[in-house]
């Protein structure tokens, strides 16, 4: 439904479309925060290419011990890469020519945060699921990767077992600077707060160790912050080791205004435009646990 207002400022939605969509869309989505921040955006020669290609070194060059004066052995990386397409991730909402013309800076910002939403509730749950039901336009989810290193929580979430074991993998990496963050469900994450340290205590084994620039508590599991995302399916939780999973945007998002096709409205739509890639260039450093019912 068209949006209908009048305020006082001949201004909407101008060209800053970064702090009015951009910047709030990846500061909502779940995955830019699990993944280790906003997206980076990638620019310079990959302009040309439709495609996202992340280096992988499969083998590391090897040290030895070398005696004084010896030669040092030789020895070389062995190099491969992992490709992502580019997806196009669009929304588009329809205004009145009213709030358009008229419209002060507090409803500009409704619309904008309107869109942000949309765009980064897309994105979670493309990043959290799979484009089995369109692998041509969405980009590959997490229920698409293969070779990921699954944990059985057994019959329900009772335990932090799973997620220490999860923790313990990702440690076993040798990579200090890789980070794990777990995203949960809604229903999931309850069931992980309220379990008890004892049977007959009521001393939560989880509980918030700070809050979020939104004032949200942050809980951690085995060191490690847990998010919620409904973009996650009930059952699974993800654990997303830093580094070893990426999110790329090739293009910076576009507005564009056009009052054409909504003639006889007297409206105008509003189009903003991005294009993402995920890529998982260590599948097997991805924790994924999950309720076997």
């Amino acid at each position: 439904m068209p949006l209908y207002t009048t305020a006082a400022n001949p201004s909407f939605l101008p060209d800053a479309v970064s702090a009015l969509v951009v910047q709030p869309a990846q500061r909502m989505s779940v995955a830019a925060a699990a993944v280790g921040g906003p997206p980076a955006i990638i620019r310079g020669a990959v302009e040309s290419s439709n495609v996202f290609r992340v280096p992988v070194v499969t083998t590391d060059p090897t040290a030895a011990w070398t005696a004084e004066g010896a030669a040092i052995s030789q020895s070389s990386p062995v190099l491969d890469q992992e490709e992502a397409p580019y997806r196009k991730l669009a929304a588009l909402t329809i205004v009145s020519n009213e709030m358009a013309r008229d419209s002060d800076p507090a409803a500009q910002e409704f619309v904008g945060q309107g869109l942000a939403r949309d765009i980064a509730r897309k994105m979670d749950l493309a990043f959290f699921g799979t484009n089995a039901a369109e692998p041509t336009l969405q980009p590959q989810g997490l229920e698409d990767v293969t070779g990921v290193t699954e944990i059985d929580a057994g019959a329900s979430l009772s335990s932090l077992d799973p997620f220490t074991e999860g923790a313990l993998n990702v440690a076993g990496l040798g990579d200090p600077s890789v980070r794990l963050a777990w995203v949960a469900n809604p229903a999931d994450a309850l069931a992980l707060a309220t379990l008890k340290d004892e049977a007959t205590s009521n001393r939560a084994l989880l509980a918030p160790t700070a809050n979020d620039p939104d004032g949200m508590p942050i809980y951690t599991i085995a060191g490690a912050p847990l998010y919620i995302s409904p973009a996650v399916t009930a059952g699974t939780v993800w654990g997303i080791p830093s580094g070893r999973v990426l999110i790329a945007v090739r293009q910076d998002a576009t507005l564009e205004r056009s009052a054409d096709a909504y003639f006889g409205s007297d409206s105008v739509g509003l189009r903003c435009i991005t294009r993402v890639a995920f890529a998982y260039p260590h599948a097997a450093a991805i924790q994924k646990v999950t309720v076997t019912v």
